[in-house]
């Protein structure tokens, strides 16, 4: 019986490893198809500043080219960080199987050497010697049988130990092969990230001269009215995906059992926000997103004196000051993270009781779709757009936008 169960664990383990190793090289191919589109939009990106006239590289339009290169590095460099773990989380499945195997080659030879013995003492087991030391017939049949059985367990356990060594030596190639792609990963993530950091730069300059040309500034203003359609047509897109995920666990839950053949939809993140608690009994006490700041533009209408305007405000923007780093209000599922002409980068977090919080103008993020976050915890910077280091938040109940002042906490 403990001699089936050992080479039933040797099969399943096979098996194991050949379907892990298929399934993580899928995913592979999958994280590579990705990250080459990414790359081969900020190669475009870059080619069309490049061909961009003296004048035209100071531009609102050559802003944007800058922040949106940003929000696609954000987006790689995310990647490239969630595929380290995942190959660190490989390594240390790999160094567990080695273990395990390991541990079962050292009793397959500790057995092995038992009957190596056995048969050096002995001798080996004649089939016709038995019949001189016995008397009894029923006797002689077992003993017989018991040789039989106990030659052939050797062989397999000699067999089952060639298989067992040569596993080992394979996953210890497979081990130093995925040690060398964490390093590249690694070198990979570096790389971006300088590169993160010096088109960051090279915005600020352009942002040095817009700032100060009026016709540029209403560029952004167009924008912005835009990117507020925009943001409310993500919301509702995330509530009709919210939708349908729930109208599916319904379904799966009446038609599983009956139909065989049913298949539920695909998402690519989930966004089931039923284990959270209350959003709404936040409202008045809500911590603010950043540390220290300075709403500079209000929920509703808001006045340009400078350029004589007026534009609605989905949200509020808060100057900030010093700290540049942004948090969660609340715990949540990071549902959308986008780039919109106007907004730049946008994180969007889903709440309990169909509630979401939108945060924008980040030049770096620290999360991705799909991500759990607690209250507190880290979404990303703040980055500089032309009113300087401003946070645009904004806080949805369904398809409706609410007025954050209302729900922060006073200072």
């Amino acid at each position: 019986m403990v001699k089936n169960i050992k080479y039933s664990f040797l099969f399943y383990f096979l098996i194991s490893i050949f379907f892990v190793g298929l399934s993580q090289q899928k995913k592979i191919e999958q994280k590579k198809e990705e990250l080459f589109d990414i790359k081969k939009e900020i190669r475009l990106l870059e080619n069309q500043y490049k061909q961009k006239s003296k004048k035209e590289k100071k531009s609102y339009s050559s802003f944007l080219n800058f922040n949106k290169q940003n929000y696609l590095l954000n987006k790689l460099i995310g990647s490239l960080k969630k595929q380290e773990a995942e190959k660190e989380n490989q390594i240390k499945r790999t160094k567990n199987d080695i273990s395990k195997l390991e541990k079962e080659i050292k009793s397959l030879r500790k057995n092995y050497s038992k009957y190596v013995v056995s048969i050096y003492k002995y001798g080996q087991p004649s089939e016709w010697s038995i019949f001189f030391d016995l008397s009894s017939l029923q006797r002689l049949f077992l003993r017989y049988k018991y040789l039989k059985e106990f030659s052939k367990r050797r062989k397999k356990d000699l067999d089952k130990l060639k298989t067992s060594k040569a596993i080992l030596q394979n996953l210890k190639i497979k081990l130093d092969g995925e040690k060398r792609e964490k390093q590249l990963l690694v070198r990979q993530k570096q790389k971006e990230e300088k590169d993160l950091l010096k088109n960051i730069r090279e915005s600020k300059k352009v942002l040095r001269v817009i700032r100060i040309n009026k016709s540029e500034l209403k560029k952004e203003i167009s924008a912005k009215k835009i990117a507020k359609e925009r943001i409310s047509k993500l919301i509702t897109k995330l509530i009709e995906e919210e939708r349908k995920r729930g109208e599916e666990e319904r379904l799966a839950r009446l038609n599983t059992k009956n139909d065989i053949n049913y298949e539920p939809g695909d998402y690519n993140v989930d966004l089931s926000t039923t284990g959270f608690s209350s959003f709404a009994s936040l409202k008045g006490r809500m911590r603010w997103p950043v540390k220290k700041g300075k709403v500079i533009k209000k929920f509703g209408k808001n006045r340009n004196k400078r350029l004589n305007t007026v534009t609605v405000n989905y949200g509020i923007d808060i100057k900030v000051f010093s700290d540049l780093n942004v948090k969660s209000v609340a715990e949540g599922v990071v549902s959308a993270i986008d780039w919109i002409p106007g907004y730049g980068s946008i994180v969007i977090v889903s709440h309990k009781d169909n509630y979401r919080t939108v945060y924008s103008h980040l030049d770096k993020i620290f999360v991705s779709e799909g991500d759990h976050i607690n209250y507190n915890f880290g979404i990303g910077k703040v980055g500089e757009s032309i009113d300087g280091f401003v946070l645009h938040f904004e806080i949805w109940k369904s398809r409706k936008n609410q007025n954050p002042e209302v729900w922060l906490a006073k200072r």
